[in-house]
């Protein structure tokens, strides 16, 4: 076994027994000699999840914040009461204060805690913005070029700047993961706000691979348009890729299209679910 990817959290679930889905994401990830903790999800799932699927989070040499949106990192409170201290990867804009804001409604989507509280549970924080090799054949995305012009950041976003103004949130931290298995790439996305085949590019840029075994977590496809489902397509079918897990944003109506395209290819990764390579 290269690695075992288990979704631990996710808006739904895929087993029947004391599981529980939230919106979020949260994956808990087996490699060989170790074991590490990709997003912790909103936090109400985490821990029962983690018990019920048997995965040890006091075991996780690690922590990867995919970015700073409450669904992604809400459970690191939770977690820290278990697996203290625990190096912590992210990206330095994590802690932005970050709004959803639409129809004359604004909602706080940030971290929901502040980074010294954090800090003083035993979240030991690094930040870049580069892409990095974590561990061997483990990669760190850092900020993603966006070049497609079908990719777009969503309107409704918000974040404050430095000025104090509540500007478009363009999201620089969204952050993915590659793990460089004997099958090929596979790749860990959050929420994937730079785009999935932006994110997918700078990948095979990135390592210098031709081809991605696999893809698994929050697509945000659940906002795209046809046009843009079908050139996510092409370039699924341009890297080989063998296995699409879907989470999250991507959203049921998605989901269903991908599955009606892909078939075999494709899986629906809710709470429970599990990728082998």
């Amino acid at each position: 076994m290269d690695l075992r990817i288990t979704v631990l959290a996710e808006n739904s679930v895929v087993v029947p027994f004391n599981v529980i889905g939230e919106h979020g994401f949260s994956a808990f990830v087996e490699m060989p000699g170790y074991n590490f903790l990709f997003d912790t999800g909103q936090g109400k799932a985490l821990v029962n999840n983690a018990l019920a699927l048997k995965k040890d989070l006091s075991s996780i040499k690690f922590l990867y914040l995919s970015h700073g949106h409450y669904d992604h990192v809400g459970g690191m409170a939770e977690l820290l009461k278990i697996k203290s201290p625990i190096k912590t990867y992210a990206h330095p804009d994590m802690f932005a204060e970050r709004y959803w804001f639409k129809g004359g409604v604004k909602k706080s989507i940030g971290v929901p805690f502040r980074k010294d509280y954090l800090e003083s549970l035993g979240a030991d924080f690094e930040f870049t913005k580069d892409f990095k090799e974590l561990e061997k054949n483990v990669f760190s995305s850092g900020e993603v070029e966006r070049k497609t012009d079908f990719e777009r950041i969503d309107k409704e976003m918000k974040v404050i700047n430095k000025d104090g103004e509540l500007v478009q949130d363009e999201i620089w931290d969204d952050f993915s993961m590659a793990i460089d298995t004997s099958k090929g790439l596979v790749v860990i996305l959050g929420c994937a706000h730079a785009g999935i085949v932006n994110i997918l590019n700078h990948f095979i840029k990135k390592t210098g691979k031709k081809e991605i075994y696999a893809v698994i977590g929050g697509t945000h496809l659940g906002f795209a348009t046809d046009e843009q489902i079908d050139k996510t397509l092409e370039v699924i079918d341009k890297y080989n890729i063998q296995k699409l897990g879907a989470s999250h944003c991507t959203g049921l109506t998605v989901s269903a299209k991908l599955y009606n395209s892909l078939k075999d290819r494709f899986f629906f990764a809710g709470a429970g679910s599990v990728l082998e390579v």
